[in-house]
């Protein structure tokens, strides 16, 4: 699947939370396995400016991690339970008792993200451990940075226990060149202004370092990568269908819990 990464930063767009982005042939992280592409907008949200950015601060002393372990390589991440709690409950919960042991990365997509958490590998399964789905937790002060461990959904609310994280290295010159001319005293909605979503921070580090700005606030950002995005890379690069599918196996071996 190639698609082209949609610029959206009309006042508009940022003020419905970027769900999904609402745009045909917009990339989504859905845990159907396909692409939401409807026209549908959402209530305007009252959300706050960022206030600080918790994943370009590092992984600190006494923060709960995980290792990742796949046939590939490990993944180490850590979770922000500040922000996202039931998303960080769940995923440890489910990586303790050995959920996602053996559990696929069943749609791998090179220069967006790879998607795992399903047990039936078809991106049509999986379950919350309250076996139940759960609400979104979004803030502006966490974003889709490269690395970013999120929760993919089927829209708003309907969390189970798949996950993505974000591989994209570069946003493309275009979308670039509009953050850079951004004109960040532009009201848009909800007592915001276009400055106090996209601070200079946010600005550099999706121009310096890459990630997917269009999906911030329509999913759950509860973890970070801070070792082993070489090996992401490496599985965003594997050879899949046409259901970006990897045509050999990618597995997750375990998941180790613990404290950095």
């Amino acid at each position: 699947m190639k698609k082209k990464l949609l610029l959206c930063l009309t006042a508009a767009f940022i003020a419905v939370s970027f769900a999904a982005c609402g745009k045909t042939g917009e990339k989504t992280t859905e845990n159907d396995n396909t692409a939401a592409e409807t026209e549908e907008t959402q209530e305007e949200p009252k959300y706050q400016p960022v206030t600080k950015l918790p994943q370009l601060e590092g992984v600190q002393k006494g923060d709960t991690i995980a290792t990742i372990h796949t046939n590939m390589g490990d993944i180490k991440v850590w979770f922000f339970p500040e922000y996202a709690p039931k998303a960080v409950e769940n995923f440890t919960t489910h990586a303790k008792e050995g959920y996602y042991d053996n559990v696929t990365f069943h749609r791998v997509i090179n220069n967006f993200m790879i998607q795992g958490g399903d047990p039936d590998g078809t991106g049509m399964g999986g379950e919350s451990i309250w076996g139940a789905e759960f609400e979104n937790e979004v803030t502006y002060d966490l974003r889709n940075f490269r690395g970013a461990l999120c929760m993919a959904n089927a829209g708003p609310d309907t969390n189970g226990s798949q996950f993505y994280i974000v591989q994209n290295k570069d946003i493309g010159d275009d979308y670039k060149q509009q953050l850079a001319s951004l004109d960040k005293s532009e009201d848009i909605g909800g007592g915001l202004k276009a400055g106090d979503i996209y601070t200079d921070e946010v600005i550099a580090e999706y121009t310096n370092n890459g990630g997917y700005p269009s999906l911030d606030m329509g999913y759950t950002v509860f973890g970070q990568v801070y070792e082993g995005m070489d090996v992401v890379d490496a599985i965003a690069a594997v050879e899949t269908d046409d259901n970006d599918k990897p045509l050999t196996d990618v597995v997750i071996t375990g998941i180790e819990v613990g404290t950095y």
